[in-house]
C-alpha cells in the first residue's frame, strides 16, 4: 500500500524566505496536464496507489498552491511557510479526489490548500489577537478583502462609516472591528511586489507568471459557486412552500425578515416560526449533503 500521507520526494525543498525566488522558478519547470492526463493519472493512484501518478498530481498544482498561499500574505507570517502549508493540504486534496465526479483536481485541492493555511494561520495567531468566535474568525480572513473594496487598505483607523460597514456586513460589533484592525495592522505585510535579491529587478509575482492553464485557481471558484448554487436550488425543493419560504427569508437573503414579521405572515407565534425555520435549515442541510455524495463531491 502507498504512503498517501507524505508529500512526493520530488516536490522542491522550502526552507527560508531566502529561497522562495529559488522555488518559485523551480515550481515552474513541472508541466501542467491536460484534463485527460490528469483523469488517467488520478485514477492511476486511486486503484493501483501509484505514487508517480500521486506526484505528478501534486508537482503539476504548485503553482496553484504558491497562488493562493500569496493571497494569504498579509497575516505577518513567512510565505515559505504558508506555501508549505497548503502543499500539505494539496497533497491531502490528491488523496481524496476522485476523478469520476466530473470535476477538476483544482476545484476539489483548493478547498484543501485554504482549509490547510488557515489552519495554520489560525495556530500562529495567538487567541488574544484574533479571537476565537466564529464570527471573529470571519472578520480575521475577510478584514483585509472588504477594505480594499471600500478603498480603505492603506488607511491606518478606519472611518466611522466604513466600521460600521464591515461590521454590519459580518455580522459583528464595530468594536470588534477597531481592535482587529489595530491588531492586524501590527502583523507587517509582505506583498508580491517586493524585490527578490540584490538586483531588485525581479519580484515574487513574476516567477509566478499567469499562463493560461493557470487560471485553474480562477475557473475552480466559478465551478464551486456553480455546484453549490445548484445543490442549494435541488435541496430548497425538498422542503414544503412554507418551510422554503421562510428559511429564504429568514437565511438568504441580504434583507432578512424578522420572527415578528413572518409570524404575522403565517399567524402564528414568532416561537413558532422559529421552530419551522430551525426544521427546515437541518432538513436542507440533510439534503445537500445527501446531494453532495450523489455526486461524489465527498470524499468517501
Amino acid at each position: 500500500m502507498a504512503n498517501k500521507s507524505k508529500l512526493p520526494a520530488v516536490v522542491p525543498a522550502l526552507g527560508g524566505e531566502a529561497s522562495l525566488n529559488r522555488y518559485l522558478a523551480e515550481i515552474r519547470k513541472f508541466p501542467l496536464l491536460t484534463p485527460e492526463q490528469e483523469y488517467m493519472l488520478a485514477k492511476r493512484f486511486q486503484e493501483h496507489d501509484d505514487n508517480e501518478a500521486a506526484a505528478q498530481l501534486v508537482t503539476s498544482h504548485l503553482r496553484l498552491v504558491a497562488k493562493i498561499a500569496m493571497g494569504y500574505r498579509g497575516y505577518g507570517l513567512p510565505v515559505s511557510e504558508l506555501i508549505s502549508e497548503g502543499n500539505i493540504g494539496l497533497m491531502q486534496g490528491v488523496k481524496k479526489f476522485d476523478p469520476d465526479r466530473g470535476f477538476r483536481l483544482a476545484t476539489y485541492a483548493m478547498w484543501w490548500i485554504r482549509a490547510s493555511i488557515q489552519e495554520f494561520i489560525l495556530r500562529s495567531w495567538s487567541l488574544v489577537k484574533m479571537g476565537t468566535t466564529a464570527a471573529q474568525k470571519k472578520l480575521f480572513f475577510n478584514l483585509r478583502r472588504m477594505k480594499n473594496n471600500l478603498e480603505a487598505f492603506e488607511d491606518g483607523d478606519l472611518s466611522p462609516e466604513h466600521v460600521a460597514k464591515i461590521a454590519t456586513d459580518l455580522g459583528v460589533t464595530e468594536d470588534e472591528v477597531v481592535s482587529m484592525n489595530r491588531r492586524m495592522a501590527m502583523g507587517g505585510d509582505t506583498s508580491l511586489n517586493v524585490p527578490m535579491g540584490e538586483d531588485g529587478d525581479s519580484q515574487w509575482q513574476d516567477l509566478l507568471g499567469d499562463e493560461g492553464p493557470l487560471q485553474d485557481e480562477r475557473v475552480a471558484e466559478a465551478e464551486e459557486r456553480d455546484v453549490r448554487h445548484a445543490l442549494l436550488s435541488e435541496a430548497l425543493e425538498t422542503l414544503n412552500d412554507r418551510e422554503r419560504h421562510i428559511l429564504t427569508e429568514r437565511r438568504l437573503t441580504d434583507d432578512p425578515k424578522t420572527l415578528e414579521d413572518l409570524s404575522q405572515v403565517y399567524d402564528v407565534s414568532r416561537e413558532r416560526v422559529r421552530q419551522i425555520e430551525v426544521r427546515a435549515f437541518e432538513k436542507l442541510q440533510k439534503a445537500m449533503l445527501k446531494l453532495a455524495g450523489e455526486r461524489r463531491l465527498i470524499a468517501t
